[in-house]
């Protein structure tokens, strides 16, 4: 049985519908973004997920990607400030903020940023010395991606970074470097080491003025106890002496015999134990010795109380005849003397 033709007139109109209804139906994809063009005119910009748009009269004109995306700059040759030749390539990402602006404002966008950050490291390198340019890449990158973000922004472009990948001065120059470098710090070894010499110095210099102070200090203490000890002994020795002048106006004869059979002991001390003497020849009388000893223990029986004993009479040596003189021992401490006897 044949169709009619009304049937297949239906059967066309549904298939051209569904046709249609593919047409229209747009899915864009996440991180993209689509521009739609009715009759050749920008008219709106799809989002992602599925659109409606109207067959035959709407297109869709620029299918974009708005994600961050990377782009290589090639290496290229810059004449530094002070006319040193270097080379440089660097990296700079990029993100498309506005699809229409991107699609619609320049043609072929990713060369055209890409000349453009190639002329403003040339620009940018050009303008610093090469100690400068390989010092500071941070300030070069800083100086770049304003610059560039700047140039772009019409665009619909944000440009997130630019980044110096390598720069290579000529080997001639490196090797120059390299020597400046090594004669830098062997002047900068040279003067830490005059620098810890002077330290040293002026520590021992140090040292030695607190030394010299310290012996100073210690000779002047050591002078004041020395003269104190002798104005101790003077004093001590003053009032020995006052005392025996007391006791020798008070009449008592001992303390002069006392007195003079110490210094007496003392001298004969003196001669005994001198260095430069081995054999000692004295002319002294035993009655003067006995004598002197006899006062020594008159003053020590005084003092401590006993009575004092009668000295022992001095023996007398025989006459050899009856004209002849004889002289009695003599104590050299008495007051009186005994007169010659003929």
């Amino acid at each position: 049985m044949g169709l009619a033709g009304s049937d297949i007139v239906v059967i066309a109109l549904v298939a051209l519908v569904i046709l249609v209804l593919f047409a229209g139906i747009k899915t864009v994809p996440q991180g993209f973004r689509y521009t739609i063009e009715r009759f050749g005119r920008y008219t709106r910009t799809l989002e992602p997920g599925l659109n409606l748009i109207v067959p035959f009269i709407e297109r869709i004109g620029a299918k974009l990607n708005v994600m961050e995306q990377v782009l290589d700059v090639p290496t290229q040759e810059v004449i530094t400030k002070d006319n040193a030749s270097v080379s440089a390539d660097a990296v700079a990402f990029y993100q498309v903020l506005n699809a229409a602006q991107a699609a619609y404002q320049v043609a072929n966008l990713e060369n055209a940023i890409l000349n453009l950050t190639m002329t403003n490291i040339r620009s940018v390198m050009g303008s610093m010395d090469l100690d400068e340019l390989l010092s500071n890449r941070e300030q070069i990158n800083e100086r770049l991606l304003r610059v560039v973000d700047e140039a772009v922004g019409p665009w619909g472009i944000k440009v997130t970074r630019i980044e110096i990948k390598d720069i290579r001065p000529p080997v001639d120059l490196v090797d120059a470097m390299a020597r400046q470098m090594k004669a830098e710090r062997e002047k900068r070894a040279q003067v830490l080491e005059a620098e810890g010499y002077r330290n040293a110095q002026i520590l021992r210099a140090e040292g030695a003025k607190q030394s010299a102070i310290l012996e100073a200090e210690g000779q002047r203490e050591a002078a004041y106890r020395e003269a104190e000890a002798r104005e101790r002994l003077a004093e001590a020795e003053a009032k020995a002496t006052q005392m025996v002048s007391q006791a020798i106006a008070a009449g008592d004869i001992n303390a002069i015999n006392y007195f003079v059979a110490q210094k007496y002991t003392e001298a004969m001390t003196s001669i005994g134990t001198a260095s430069n003497s081995k054999i000692v020849l004295m002319p002294m009388e035993a009655s003067s010795l006995i004598g002197t000893l006899g006062g020594i223990g008159a003053i020590a029986r005084e003092v401590f109380g006993e009575a004092p004993a009668q000295p022992p009479r001095p023996r007398m040596a025989p006459a050899r005849s009856t004209s002849a003189r004889t002289t009695p021992a003599v104590n050299p401490f008495a007051t009186d003397r005994p007169s010659e006897e003929t």
